[in-house]
């Protein structure tokens, strides 16, 4: 008997077709995924990820793990932040997505101290305690078994190492929860067919966020993959949570 049906947006999937399907999304999207994050977000995810990195208390000389990494938004922050001295390993598992943020970060002017690596979060071919700090970024409900995923972000953090997750969430208000149904639901996917031509996978991306595990759903998770001092905080009412955890 295989595993239990998944949910791919509204719909239950097999576990083994999800990555495809996830896959198909993001190598649809990839070449205009920054531009409709700026127009889906109003511009507020910069400041979400400027937040991230703020408590992500990376140094000049550390070593960073960003998965799931996209277009590479917070590896180009890690990477300023650590400086020449240190390092940022760059995964996703989506060769158009790696790609796509390796041309951003060489446009910049950044890739001296990266590396990118195709890998997939739920078996980070790397080694073990190897890292100061562990991030995903709006990735983690894009993964089909998000436990796994956070047992292998947890085996690659050396001691007192840090995890930061930032993940859109559930507003805590029931009013702000359905203001923003009605706009994720009745715009977004519109916009997405306007802008990449893609209506389809934006709906997917909605209704992802949708099925996403709440805040304290998400803090136990983590708990019990192996985090300790596990908290999360919420942004723009709980639209977005940046859940932080360690491994001691």
């Amino acid at each position: 008997m295989g595993e239990k049906a998944t949910h791919f947006g509204f719909s239950e999937v097999d576990p083994a077709d999800k990555a495809e399907r996830v896959g198909q999304v993001f190598e649809s999207v990839a070449d205009r995924y920054d531009l409709m994050n700026d127009l889906m977000s109003l511009g507020a995810h910069r400041l979400w990820k400027d937040f991230a990195l703020a408590r992500a208390s990376v140094r000049a000389g550390h070593r960073v793990l960003d998965v799931a990494a996209g277009s590479g938004d917070m590896t180009a922050r890690f990477a300023q932040r650590v400086g020449d001295a240190g390092q940022v390993v760059m995964t996703d598992v989506n060769p158009a997505m790696l790609e796509q943020g390796r041309k951003r970060l060489i446009d910049k002017g950044i890739g001296s101290n990266v590396e990118f690596l195709l890998a997939d979060a739920e078996a980070l071919p790397l080694m073990p305690g190897g890292f100061d700090c562990v991030c995903i970024a709006f990735g983690l409900r894009n993964v089909t078994r998000i436990p796994k995923a956070l047992e292998s972000m947890a085996q690659m953090l050396r001691p007192g190492g840090r995890v930061v997750i930032l993940e859109f969430s559930h507003p805590v208000s029931e009013w702000l929860s359905r203001a923003y149904d009605l706009f994720s639901f009745s715009v977004i996917p519109p916009l997405g067919r306007m802008v990449t031509g893609d209506e389809a996978s934006y709906r997917y991306l909605v209704e992802s966020i949708r099925r996403h595990p709440d805040q304290n759903r998400l803090s136990q998770m983590m708990r019990e993959s192996g985090f300790e001092d596990v908290n999360y905080h919420n942004l723009n009412g709980g639209i977005v949570a940046l859940h932080l955890g360690f491994r001691y």
